[in-house]
């Protein structure tokens, strides 16, 4: 992928599709790594799926006999120096999955993070009922967003609302804007 950021918007789709009412996507940015971390409380997968994810010719997918994101993620953390790691529970009290994703910033190979806003963005519109906390860390600053704390203030309009995706988008804009 050419962007970090269409790496957590696909790894984010997946959290959706294992039934994560709570996904938490963290980008620490600070020093020269980009740490990216990916977190749900979906249903988790057992220790051989795990193992297999990062296998391109690893899917559950019925359309296609190819699963290709986590593959390309790796290879992406891993051209830098960097490393991906995958820990998952299937346990009844504890389930869901967090992926690591570990950059070393400086290298030659290092990806670029992307239009993360519009990632966030479309992951809110695309999932108006699913929850999701993301925090960007920088040397310069911080943005955040979690939408359990916007369901609250706005009690019965749905996210996906229009005018609550434009607010979305530009507040978005503007923390950034603060950090740059």
């Amino acid at each position: 992928m050419k962007e970090i950021s269409l790496n957590i918007l696909d790894i984010a789709e997946n959290s959706v599709k294992a039934g994560a009412p709570l996904t938490e996507i963290y980008v620490d940015e600070t020093g020269d790594e980009l740490i990216l971390t990916i977190k749900d409380n979906g249903c988790g997968m057992d220790e051989e799926t795990v193992k297999a994810v990062t296998d391109p010719f690893y899917t559950t997918r019925k359309t296609r006999k190819v699963g290709l994101g986590i593959p390309l993620l790796k290879l992406a953390c891993e051209q830098t120096g960097g490393s991906l790691t995958i820990t998952s529970s299937t346990d009844e009290k504890d389930h869901g999955t967090t992926v690591k994703a570990v950059f070393l910033k400086n290298h030659i190979d290092f990806t670029p993070l992307g239009d993360v806003t519009s990632s966030i963005v479309t992951l809110i519109q695309g999932h108006p009922t699913v929850d999701f906390l993301f925090r960007h860390i920088t040397d310069r600053g911080e943005v955040e967003l979690d939408t359990r704390e916007l369901r609250s203030v706005l009690e019965d309009v749905p996210l996906d609302t229009y005018e609550v995706i434009v607010w979305i988008r530009d507040n978005l804009n503007e923390q950034y804007e603060v950090i740059k």
